[in-house]
C-alpha cells in the first residue's frame, strides 16, 4: 500500500472512518490494490494521516464486514480475493460510483481523441468481450 495514498479530509462531514474504507473500496474495485495486497498496520496508517488509531480500526472493520479485506492477525490485513467478497448494500454503491468514475474518464479520453459515442461503445463493447483476442483480467 506504500504506493497508494489514502487521504482523509478532516473538515467534511464524512466521518474519518467512511472516508477510509471508501477510499480502500474503490482502490480494490479499480485494481489498485489487488487481491492479496496487504494494507499498512492500523497505527502506521493512523499516525500517517494524524487520526487516531480507532478511526482506522473502525475502517478495517467495516472493510472486513463486506468482505473487501481480511484480517489474520500477525499477516496484517489482505485484499480479500474477488470470490469472498461480499455484496453488501454499500458495496455496491461504491461499486457503481467506481464505474460512474471509470465511464467518465473513459467518454473523456474518446471524446478528445475524437470519436463517436457509437464507436466509443463499439470499442468498449469490443474491450469487454471475452472472444475479442483481448487479454482478460
Amino acid at each position: 500500500m506504500s504506493t497508494v495514498e489514502i487521504e482523509v479530509d478532516t473538515r467534511s462531514p464524512v466521518p474519518h472512518y467512511e472516508q477510509i474504507r471508501s477510499q480502500v473500496t474503490r482502490l480494490v474495485l479499480t485494481g489498485a490494490l489487488p487481491e492479496g495486497a496487504r494494507l499498512p498496520p492500523i497505527r502506521r496508517l493512523a499516525g500517517h494521516l494524524g487520526l487516531s488509531n480507532g478511526a482506522v480500526a473502525r475502517a478495517y472493520r467495516e472493510l472486513e464486514r463486506e468482505g473487501t479485506v481480511i484480517t489474520a492477525g500477525k499477516k496484517g490485513t489482505t485484499v480479500a480475493p474477488l470470490d469472498t467478497r461480499a455484496r453488501t448494500e454499500g458495496h455496491e454503491a461504491d461499486r457503481d460510483q467506481a464505474l460512474a468514475d471509470a465511464a467518465t474518464t473513459y467518454a473523456i479520453t474518446a471524446h478528445r481523441l475524437g470519436y463517436s459515442l457509437n464507436d466509443a461503445v463499439s470499442a468498449l463493447r469490443h474491450a469487454m468481450t471475452p472472444d475479442s483476442g483481448q487479454a482478460s483480467s
